[in-house]
């Protein structure tokens, strides 16, 4: 091996300034080298595994054979920085900033709203703007495209895509845009009344720069010197572990391959990379032959074409468009079932870094191309110093088997893929959990050669993938269909025997058995489609067409580029212009996110001496701790300490939150220890070295049903009740029973949770910078862990990269884990969850079982209902009491039942304890609600909404826990909403579809909703504000709310703008601490401008009345001779403002009280379409109709509305946590957690805002955080709607379970047909399950 002086310099730029790192480490990426070594911070960790687009930076090479500069995105998490030699970085401070001048991108994503948390948004930059530089003029889809690969949990993607689509010739905004008249509104008798103008128009085009690409900064001209210089030799970097070669010439390559035969090729790093992260794997040499021209090439001949091992697939899916365009169709079937692949594989990011080398070499079992290759018989070309061959890319190849795998000496250098003849057809098929960006659930790659002119099997592959170890072929299936006809005959034997033949064990890793083994045969049954249809084109007389009720089954659904329309009350002519209150006011920080000059925790600056924390966690849901040995791990290199629970000063349970475990264990992902290194590499390499020992306690209770077994409660039985439920039974005409599981979901956060503990010299004092959405809690809990007064412990939250709930409580439990750790060694820590402990240790929302018996009559009309929820609340008390208050209290949603029982418990099990998230119990326990009433609906033979309309609130009347209310602004949205979507038009063509289709369905629904604000705890609302007004007449505004997204500071300054008759410009608001407001409450239940609004209200009145006399002296004064003159005469410039909060109550005894201060009511209708062979979904179309009363910020409550939406639409149809049954928690990051991407939101997507009184509230406004998380299941409803209409067709009308989530598995298995029940089913006592539902 090379010693370190012997090492190379490697050259790259960033951001056009030039990086020599003499002695460049293989084991660094690039993500690590920006924000630790050269402090770029605009480029975010959001997951490691390049699944988010958070790192999303571009990568520019020159090209000298062609000349050409080629920019490309990448993930910075995957880019080891060697691989980077002689090209150059852009991140977004090399885009543009505000210190010298931001890009139209950033100025547009900004001024477009969107940006919400701003985590994200330097990676939403960073795709757009490498976008434009290929393509400065995009069309709409490769905007939606280049988006593919970046993941934002706040917005709900359709202002960042509209940013985009400002780039695109002839922008498509609604021409109506700004006139007030709107194309969804063409009569005049509208549902608000005229002199209420509606606004559709939430910034304004005029003000953007222009894109003008000669403004660009230029490729570094040393690099193209560099990449055409004669004399390039071999370069050798040697880092402190291992060596990386960079061979120059075809023949290094393989002298360097014979001489070290196990070192991998790194190109995109895509396979090696997260195979070292999250596998552990270690490789001491890497050999990178980056840019050898001898792999990188496209050559065609007449037999096919030939592409180098070193194409990128995104420069695979561009030769291939090429040949598709050159050559005649009947040649390039298999280049053509390649493209639409490409298109969703993966994102952009990683279909730029990853190589068709490297992916048909690493031969991963979920692979979307190899099968089709195999099926397209394609073959690699391989060499060695021995000499070349050509090995057939078959099943041997990807089966694995000995005889067909490489020799480690040999390198792939291209492959070949031959046209199709005239009578041969190839197909790639997939199904994933999501449309993009989603390993493929089952894929596959099939082909078929007829004897010419007939139907006659010449040959047949089949190829599957993500059903085994590897790829397989069903190869004697195929042999024994050769010579048969493409017939029906043909299908029914090809489907029984490939179950025979791919035989998937029922405790499969990855679970979805039944659904999988379904799958082989539907896409197999896709296929026979689009065969027997391509031979009716080939001879419609000799071969008869399908049947045209299936011929939407052949295609995949389409992937269009979202619209919409958003529409808000106009802002009173007659309102002083300076008032920005009612307007669309941009985020206070946009700006700042899409330069990524926005700081968050992770972004601070070093501290002198910091450490870093690695925490290790339990591995047993129950057991007993027998040892616990530290003193390995405290020899590894760079570890200062290991932290346990003896080192806790004060409680180490404090509330029933355990900060390190010390017995006993009690889930899976239990803090037990923590280690404190120099580096967090070094702690996370050191935390592996903790040797524990446990002794299993039974029982481990892991589901609901487990905890009602053992009678294991967190909290007591919560009940209401109106009527006489019990005699309302005996006088209905029918009654029925039912049980809803809603199963948990993962707040995910763009920014995982983060901690920054100072610990300070003198007095015990304790400085912390954590993203939290509860200051005062953190606070708290690190004052009881070090038995210090909380004066001395001080709290600073700037803003949090997303939170969603997950920020109330867990950041106390970390806080005080990393104080601890900070007061025990003295020094500062530093203590940034990564993706999968974050997901394994903070959990999420409650999963919960929800039980009803309804009695009702035959018109539909409800007359006593009985429901009991239980929730799983996970091993200590967290938050579960009140989420289940909550359930309880808010259980009847919209309707009004005169005879109601709710009963509510929540279960003590051995999981990571649930916490808060959006909608607090709401958005499970409703979907039970809307559940019973679409069963009422079916066994009245009428539709929901009919139910729904009968049983509405319809007139002042009081809940169930007797608190009055007024419906009419519920009613309103309704019937907006049933209107304005057209939904009985919509729902009839949606019948019409439904007959003329038999494999694809269509379904609507539309839901209400009645959603209540605040916490029925008075004490909970109050509130209080700091104002400071400076000589200079700037105003420094502070208040005890959180920053999470929502755009509270943006209220806030609106607010104090309006109230001082001073521009926003005079107003700054820097953070909230506990050092300038004490005791603040948490920012959560859609309270933060309601209570935070009334208490700066408060302090600028109070500010404003002592200046009075002042103004009344010089009414034609400037603001700043008036603060002049106030101090001059001895006034204070300074206001403590207080709210005291909505005065609510519960008695729980009497079962009644003013629980809630107001109710947000809304509705929404979407119409999804669904595919009934694979279980796949599209959301075709939503229209929401909320009522904001009157919104302060339109630009603000629609991006909440809009993104809770789609968090919602997410929790009830594609995110699914899997736990195993011993409760370990599976789903730990975005390869195996899919949250919405842009291609899942609705194609259109309507928003508007419907007008109001909420006396009670700031500016008559309401709170609108939370609302639109529920009406998300309109999408799971209109998905149920379709599924019943497949099955009324298959002649089955039984009601089937509407659980939540409706996963395509679920979709598919709930459309029973000849495939479902064809598939060998297994005893389910005979096994145990890989993966189990804990609700």
């Amino acid at each position: 091996m090379p010693s370190v002086s012997d090492s190379d310099e490697l050259i790259f730029f960033v951001n056009g300034r030039k990086v020599i790192e003499e002695r460049a480490d293989p084991e660094v990426n690039l993500l690590f080298y920006l924000r630790k070594v050269i402090r770029l911070t605009g480029t975010k960790y959001g997951c490691g595994s390049g699944g988010c687009g958070a790192c999303t930076v571009m990568v520019s090479r020159y090209d000298p054979k062609s000349k050409k500069i080629h920019h490309y995105p990448a993930t910075a998490c995957l880019v080891p920085i060697c691989s980077l030699h002689g090209a150059a970085v852009t991140t977004v401070e090399g885009v543009g900033s505000i210190k010298k001048r931001i890009h139209p991108v950033q100025e547009r994503l900004a001024k477009c709203h969107g940006t919400q948390c701003g985590f994200c948004s330097p990676g939403m930059v960073m795709s757009i703007y490498t976008l434009l530089r290929n393509h400065p003029e995009p069309t709409p889809d490769q905007i939606t495209e280049a988006l593919g690969g970046n993941l934002c949990r706040c917005t709900g993607y359709r202002p960042i895509v509209e940013s985009g689509k400002t780039f695109s010739p002839g922008a498509t905004v609604c021409q109506m845009k700004g006139s007030g008249k709107c194309c969804m509104d063409p009569d005049e008798t509208s549902f608000v009344s005229r002199e209420e103008k509606m606004c559709t128009k939430l910034y304004d085009e005029d003000e953007f720069q222009p894109l003008d690409p000669s403004q660009e900064p230029i490729f570094p001209p040393e690099l193209i010197r560099m990449a055409e210089d004669p004399h390039k030799r071999r370069l050798t970097f040697q880092g402190a572990r291992t060596t990386w070669f960079m061979p120059v010439t075809l023949k290094d390559l393989l002298e360097l391959k014979a001489s070290y035969p196990k070192a991998p090729l790194v190109m995109g790093n895509t396979a090696v990379g997260p195979s070292i992260k999250f596998k552990g794997e270690f490789h001491p040499v890497f050999i990178s032959p980056l840019g050898l021209p001898k792999l990188n090439f496209v050559d065609s001949t007449d037999k096919g074409a030939t592409v180098g091992a070193a194409h990128s697939l995104a420069q695979l899916k561009d030769a291939l468009d090429f040949l598709v365009s050159e050559q005649p169709k009947e040649k390039t079937k298999t280049y053509h079932a390649l493209l639409s692949h490409l298109r969703t594989l993966a994102g952009p990011q990683i279909r730029n870094m990853a190589t068709l080398g490297g992916h048909v070499v690493s031969r991963p079992n979920f692979s979307d191309l190899n099968p089709i290759l195999a099926a397209g018989n394609a073959t690699i070309n391989v060499v060695s110093k021995e000499g070349g061959q050509q090995i057939p890319l078959n099943g041997a190849f990807l089966e694995e088997l000995p005889q067909a795998n490489l020799k480690p000496e040999e390198v792939v250098v291209s492959v070949f893929i031959p046209y199709t003849t005239q009578w041969q057809f190839v197909a790639g098929l997939r199904l994933a959990q999501r449309q993009e960006n989603a390993f493929a659930i089952v894929n596959a790659g099939m082909s078929v050669e007829f004897e010419e002119g007939t139907d006659t099997i010449k040959g047949l592959q089949m190829f599957f993938g993500s059903v085994a170890r590897t790829v397989v072929s069903a190869r004697k299936t195929c042999q024994q269909l050769i010579g048969r006809h493409w017939d029906d005959q043909m299908l029914g034997d090809a489907c029984r025997w490939v179950l025979e033949e791919i035989r998937i064990p029922p405790a499969a890793e990855g679970g979805m058995v039944e659904y999988r083994r379904t799958l082989i045969i539907s896409l197999l049954f896709k296929f026979y489609l689009k065969v027997r249809r391509w031979l009716n084109r080939m001879d419609p007389q000799k071969f008869p067409d399908i049947p045209g009720k299936f011929v939407s089954a052949l295609d995949d659904f389409p992937i269009e580029t979202p619209k919409g329309i958003q529409m808000f009350q106009c802002v009173d002519p007659s309102q002083p212009q300076q008032d920005p209150v009612g307007h669309p006011v941009m985020h206070q920080s946009a700006i700042k996110h899409t330069t990524g000059e926005a700081i968050f925790v992770d972004d601070m600056p070093p501290v002198d001496q910091e450490l870093f924390l690695a925490v290790v966690t339990s591995t047993r849901a129950h057991a007993k701790i027998t040892s616990l040995d530290v003193s390995e791990a405290r020899a590894c290199p760079g570890v200062v300490d290991v932290i346990t629970a003896e080192d806790v000063p004060g409680d180490n349970n404090h509330s029933g939150e355990i900060f390190y475990a010390q017995s006993e264990v009690i889930c899976v992902g239990q803090i037990v220890c923590a280690v404190a290194a120099d580096t967090y590499a070094h702690a996370k390499e050191a935390a592996k070295h903790v040797k524990i020992a446990y002794d299993d306690i039974e029982p481990a209770i892991i589901t609901i049903e487990q905890a009602l077994e053992h009678n294991s409660f967190l909290s007591p039985e919560r009940k209401i009740e109106q009527g006489d439920v019990d005699s309302a039974f005996q006088h209905v005409d029918q009654i029925i029973e039912g049980e809803v599981h809603v199963e948990g979901q993962e707040h995910f956060y763009m920014e995982t949770q983060s901690v920054l503990a100072i610990p300070q010299t003198e007095d015990k004092e304790m400085v912390l910078h954590i993203a939290t959405q509860f200051p005062t809690h953190v606070q708290e809990y690190v004052s009881a862990a070090l038995k210090v007064p909380r004066s001395r412990i001080a709290c600073h939250m700037k803003r949090a990269g997303g939170a969603f709930g997950g920020k109330v409580t867990k950041p106390a439990l970390l806080g005080a884990v990393a104080a601890v750790a900070a007061n025990k060694t003295g020094r500062p820590i530093r203590f940034v969850l990564e993706r999968g402990n974050d997901m394994l240790i903070t959990a999420g929302r409650h999963p919960l079982l929800g039980k009803y018996k309804i009695g009702f009559m035959n018109n539909g009309e409800i007359k006593a209902a009985d429901v009991e929820y239980y929730v799983n609340g996970g091993c200590t008390p967290d938050e579960s009491e009140m989420v289940i208050e909550f359930i309880v209290l808010k259980s009847e949603n919209a309707y009004c039942i005169p005879n109601f029982r709710c009963r509510g418990r929540a279960c003590k099990t051995n999981l990571p304890s649930n916490t808060a998230f959006r909608g607090f119990g709401f958005p499970q326990a409703t979907v039970v609600v809307e559940a019973y009433v679409t069963a009422v609906a079916s066994k009245c033979n009428l539709l929901p909404e009919e139910v729904k309309e009968i049983n509405m609130y319809k007139r002042t009347s009081k809940t169930a826990y007797k608190q009055a209310f007024n419906p009419e602004p519920l009613r309103r949205c309704w019937k907006a909403c049933l209107e304005k979507s057209s939904f009985y038009a919509r729902k009839q063509a949606a019948e019409e579809f439904n007959k003329k289709n038999y494999w694809k369905k269509r379904g609507l629904a539309v839901i209400p909703m009645k959603y209540s604000i605040g916490i029925p705890t008075a004490f909970y609302n109050q509130a209080a504000a700091l104002v400071h007004i400076y000589l200079d007449g700037s105003v420094l505004l502070t208040h005890g709310g959180c920053e999470l997204g929502q755009g509270l500071y943006t209220k806030m300054i609106q607010v104090a703008s309006r109230e001082l008759n001073i521009p926003q410009s005079y107003v700054h608001l820097s953070q909230t601490s506990t050092v300038t407001v004490p005791n603040a409450l948490f920012t959560a239940g859609s309270l933060g401008t309601d209570v935070n609004g009334k208490a700066v209200q408060n302090a600028c009145q109070i500010l404003l009345e002592r200046l009075r006399p002042i103004i009344r002296k010089n009414p034609e004064g400037k603001w700043k001779e008036w603060v002049a003159k106030a101090f001059e005469e001895s006034i204070s410039l300074s206001a403590t403002g207080y709210f005291k909060g909505y005065q609510t109550n519960m008695d729980w005894e009497k079962e009644e009280g003013n629980a809630y201060p107001y109710y947000v009511y809304g509705a929404a209708c979407s119409e999804v379409e669904v595919d009934c062979l694979t279980g796949a979904h599209k959301l075709l179309r939503t229209d929401i109709f909320m009522d904001a009363a009157f919104s302060i910020n339109p630009a603000l409550d629609i991006g909440q509305i809009e993104g809770a939406f789609i968090q919602g639409m997410g929790l009830y149809t594609i995110e699914e946590l899997k736990y195993s049954p011993e409760g370990v928690l599976y789903s730990r990051g975005p390869d195996d957690y899919k949250i919405p991407t842009v291609t899942e939101i609705p194609e259109e997507f309507n928003v508007t805002l419907v007008h109001s009184q909420n006396p009670i509230a700031i500016y008559s406004s309401k709170g609108l955080g939370e609302a639109g998380m529920f009406l998300g299941s309109s999408v799971l409803f209109a998905i149920y709607d379709a599924v019943t209409a497949a099955r009324k067709e298959r002649g089955l009308s039984d009601p089937f379970p509407m659980n939540s989530p409706a996963t395509p598995e679920v979709i598919r298995m709930s459309c029973t047909d000849q495939f479902t029940d064809m598939i060998p089913r297994d005893d389910p006592s005979t096994f145990t399950p890989w993966s189990i539902h804990v609700s």
